[in-house]
This record gives structure tokens, sequence and C-alpha cells, in this order.
């Protein structure tokens, strides 16, 4: 079985039709999306029209959960973005997907870690940088989830990890947001991928072999950098245009 993994769209429309158009191309046997569809300064109603069009398996993330759930007032700024230029069915869509679940034989899947919706798994922050997470701290995050190989999102870093007890972790990065700035504490640190691609990645199982591609996919980010220019995000911009923040 071939199995196609994508994350992280954030409304970018122009790089979420890029990876469908790959995704013809390599014919997986099953998509599975691991949320954050819709959240950011891009396309979040067109988005939204088009991933609930497809028959993936999407599975909800903390933005989806907010933008599905929380009080407009309370949110933080992308999320009421995409909340202004939403209806109804497609907030309440975002609102009502997937909770983390095995999606096939031996395969988890959660957008940050099975327990926690934002809070990183395979990765940790050091001096400012989103950074590779300890093995040990991979397998306390990943708790009681037995299968061999868990899928997430959240930290937009494509990253594959290996837990302490041997269970494999795949981030395939981000479709539609290669980097950003948070904060932990009151600190900023910085997320990046390094290049302006949609990520996504392709899972083969051959028995209890796991092989794993990571695909970077170019397509128009001028075009999204545009777009985010447009709305005042002059962050999103360099993130768009260079996958970088910093």
């Amino acid at each position: 079985m071939r199995l196609a993994v994508l994350s992280d769209i954030h409304g970018n429309l122009p790089a979420l039709e890029a990876v469908i158009k790959d995704l013809r191309v390599r014919r997986p046997d099953k998509i599975v999306n691991l949320g954050d569809c819709a959240s950011g300064f891009l396309w979040p109603r067109q988005t939204c029209e088009l991933l609930m069009s497809l028959n993936w398996v999407t599975i909800r993330g903390n933005c989806d959960r907010d933008v599905g759930e929380l009080p407009r007032a309370t949110m933080r700024e992308s999320d009421a973005f995409a909340y202004d230029r939403l209806d109804a069915r497609q907030r309440q869509w975002l609102g009502e997907l997937s909770q983390p679940k095995q999606i096939a034989d031996d395969i988890f899947a959660c957008h940050s870690t099975p327990a926690d919706d934002d809070e990183y798994l395979a990765d940790d922050i050091s001096g400012g940088l989103v950074i590779a997470a300890a093995p040990a701290i991979v397998s306390a995050r990943l708790g009681e989830v037995s299968e061999t190989l868990t899928l997430c999102g959240h930290s937009h870093v494509p990253r594959i990890a290996q837990s302490a007890d041997g269970r494999m972790v795949l981030n395939p990065g981000s479709v539609g947001l290669p980097a950003y700035e948070s904060e932990v504490d009151g600190k900023p640190y910085f997320a990046e991928s390094g290049s302006p691609h949609a990520r996504y990645a392709i899972v083969t199982l051959n028995g209890v072999q796991i092989d794993i591609e990571m695909i970077a996919v170019s397509y128009n980010h001028a075009q999204a950098a545009q777009k985010a220019e447009a709305e005042g995000r002059m962050d999103y911009v360099k993130a768009l245009s260079t996958g970088m923040m910093r």
C-alpha cells in the first residue's frame, strides 16, 4: 500500500493544487491530511471548498479546532481571518474533523501528539529554533500508541524520527506555510523548512518494511506571497518566498 501524507495547508490554495496535481501522477492508494487546513492570511474559503470535495482522511488540527469551536473574540489573528471568510458549514466541518486514530495497519495519525493537538511530537525548541527532539522525549510523547509508525504535523518542519523504543514518527512538513515565528514563555522562536516548496510524503508499506519518500513540490509561491502582502502580512511574505523567518 502507498499512503500520501500531508499537513498544514493553512489556506494556501495554489500550494494545495500543486500537491494534488503531483498526487495524480503518483497515484497513492490512500491520502491522509493531518490538519490545520484553512487558518492563515491566504484563501481559507476556497481551500475548504476544495478539501470538502475530496475523499481524504482528515485529522483535526489545533487551528481547525479553534476556528470551528472558539468564540470569535478569543481567536488568534490568523484563525479569526479564516473564521470571517468561512461560512457556517465550513466552520462546522473543521470543528468536526477526526480525532487522532489508527488509519491503516500499524499506522497512527494525529496532528501533533496523540494526547495534545498543540504540542510538538518529534520536535523541540532550542536556541530560538525548532530542532529534533531526543528519542526518549519522542517515546514519552507517543505514550501508549503501539503502532510502528505515527504520522504528525504541526511543526511544519519535515522530519523522520525514531523513538527510544524503536517506534517511528513522520512529519511530512507543511503544504502551505514553510516557516513561521511563534513564542514560548514570551520568547520568540522560528520554525523553518529552508525553501518555499509545498511539502508532503509518500509512505510505502511492504509487509513489515516501511519506506518513506519526502517530497518537495514547486508551485507559484510568488502568488501566495503577493496575497499575503495584500493582506499586510510581511511575515508571511518572507516565509512563503524563502521558507525562512530569520
